[in-house]
């Protein structure tokens, strides 16, 4: 007898991709072993013997630097970069670079013991260990300039969610009702004997029920500034200013039947005006 039956769907399990570092000295390692050959030998000649020794090189390479990023990542859980940031990029250069000229020294060793019976010939230690510092220190300024990098990203992160989560306007009442008042609206706030007025660019106005000091808090200091003690502006309301004497400013604003037409700004608050206006 026939029976409906609901496919049954697998679930694969999914793949993780390698962690960035990773993917970058991949390719980076056989890089720097074909140039350090290039700095090292004059007369370079392809053939198996060099391709042997390159794939060689390549592998100490991979193995120096699987154990420098072991000790780099059991630093950034024993002592964060946050904890004396200076200290902790010394003390990092100096182990990683000991610890990598180790282990490549002790493998060209072994190699050499077992390729030819001999010890590594001199020019290793006076010439070849130099460079392979020098490229020690370029992987732990890779590494440092990583964890700034994903700080970066995360402060941006961070600030993506806030202006995702702040509120986009001003909530006002008028009458019986709660209005949404969009900032990109409101044209700015002035304090009319004991109120302050909230003032959209239609000309609307609505009265607030605090005070102007407590006002200038709760909004975006990126779309508003506070000129002085009556009034709060919205930056679109401002075309220009001019300076005035001892430090003074006076600013222009675009024609509003609720504000004048230039209000000064004093000479303490003049520099963080031009500061806003502005911005970096």
């Amino acid at each position: 007898m026939p029976t409906d039956q609901t496919p049954v769907q697998e679930s694969r399990p999914k793949t993780r991709s390698l962690p960035p570092d990773v993917r970058l000295f991949l390719l980076l390692i056989p890089f720097i072993s074909a140039f350090n050959y290039y700095l090292t030998y004059s007369n370079v000649r392809l053939n198996w013997f060099l391709l042997l020794t390159f794939v060689i090189d390549t592998l100490q390479g991979y193995i120096a630097w699987l154990a420098v990023r072991a000790f780099i990542l059991f630093l950034d859980k024993k002592w964060p970069y946050q904890k004396r940031l200076f200290k902790r990029i010394v003390f990092q250069l100096f182990t990683t670079i000991v610890i990598g000229i180790f282990i490549i020294s002790a493998l060209t060793e072994l190699t050499s013991w077992v390729a030819k019976g001999k010890p590594a010939p001199l020019h290793f230690y006076t010439r070849d260990l130099f460079i392979i510092g020098i490229w020690f220190f370029v992987i732990n300024g890779i590494y440092v300039g990583l964890y700034f990098y994903q700080e970066w990203k995360k402060l941006e992160a961070a600030r993506q969610a806030e202006k995702r989560t702040a509120p986009t306007g001003l909530v006002v009442r008028h009458g019986k009702q709660d209005v949404l008042l969009s900032y990109e609206d409101i044209a700015g706030f002035f304090v009319d004997e004991n109120y302050v007025m909230a003032c959209q660019m239609n000309g609307k106005k609505y009265y607030l029920d605090q005070s102007l000091d407590k006002l200038e808090k709760s909004l975006p200091p990126e779309f508003f500034f506070r000129l002085n003690r009556q009034y709060i502006l919205h930056r679109q309301m401002i075309p220009g200013f001019k300076r005035e004497e001892n430090g003074k400013l006076l600013v222009f604003l675009n024609q509003h039947e609720g504000f004048p037409t230039q209000i000064p700004v004093s000479r303490t608050k003049a520099p963080a005006f031009k500061s806003w206006f502005r911005p970096v």
